[in-house]
């Protein structure tokens, strides 16, 4: 049986190191989100940091540009070093996923049509879009796949692993530039064209200013 003084010296224990840890890692956690509830209603503020981690790291690929000197016969040629790429263009890809996601509505519209089609052949009246556009009388937001906040928390965490991964040999992967730079602009032509393509045809806006202005006008 534990003795009154055994309780007592148990109770009075130091905690252990990992107890230490956990707890020093929950009160960074809980400083980490109230700094993020903070920044929440401060839409400009957030994306004018966000660009200028963007800047700092374009910067750093400049930088990172070192110029060699390679002798051939009398005269010096002058090479440029491209490091570091491949780490631009997997931010770039992943930057441009999350802009087509914010760009695209929560709820897919082909699925809304079937829905509206079965239930006009079966009698019934088919039900309104969920999307808005510029005929709508009444004012409904647009509800996005990827939120704002989201958008903006993920650009920042990509920007920052992005700059961080410059600093470490490892990510250097050489490749021949041209092609990722060729690359990219046809993927990002190709899906703009299509989103595009798909706000014109189910007719929706993905913002809501000036639908905003109007409804309170009335």
């Amino acid at each position: 049986m534990m003795s009154s003084s055994d309780a007592f010296s148990g109770a009075g224990a130091e905690p252990s190191p990992a107890q230490n840890i956990f707890a020093h890692f929950s009160k960074l956690q809980r400083q980490y989100q109230k700094t993020l509830d903070r920044w929440t209603p401060h839409v400009l503020h957030r994306w004018l940091s966000t660009a200028g981690l963007l800047a700092i790291f374009f910067l750093r690929i400049v930088i990172a540009q070192g110029v060699g000197h390679s002798f051939l016969s009398a005269s010096t040629v002058l090479i440029i070093e491209n490091k570091f790429l491949t780490v631009c263009y997997a931010h770039a890809i992943y930057l441009l996923n999350l802009l087509l996601a914010f760009l695209q509505p929560k709820f897919d519209p082909s699925l809304q049509d079937d829905l509206m089609a079965d239930e006009i052949e079966e009698g019934g009246e088919g039900a309104t879009s969920p999307l808005p556009s510029q005929r709508d009388d009444e004012f409904r937001p647009f509800v996005r796949r990827l939120p704002e906040w989201q958008f903006w928390l993920s650009s920042t965490r990509a920007t920052l692993i992005a700059l961080f991964c410059t600093f470490s040999e490892v990510f250097d992967v050489p490749v021949y530039w041209p092609i990722l730079v060729m690359y990219f602009f046809v993927l990002f032509t190709l899906t703009m064209r299509r989103q595009i393509q798909h706000m014109i045809k189910y007719k929706y806006i993905p913002f809501d200013i000036g639908r905003k202005a109007r409804y309170g006008n009335k």
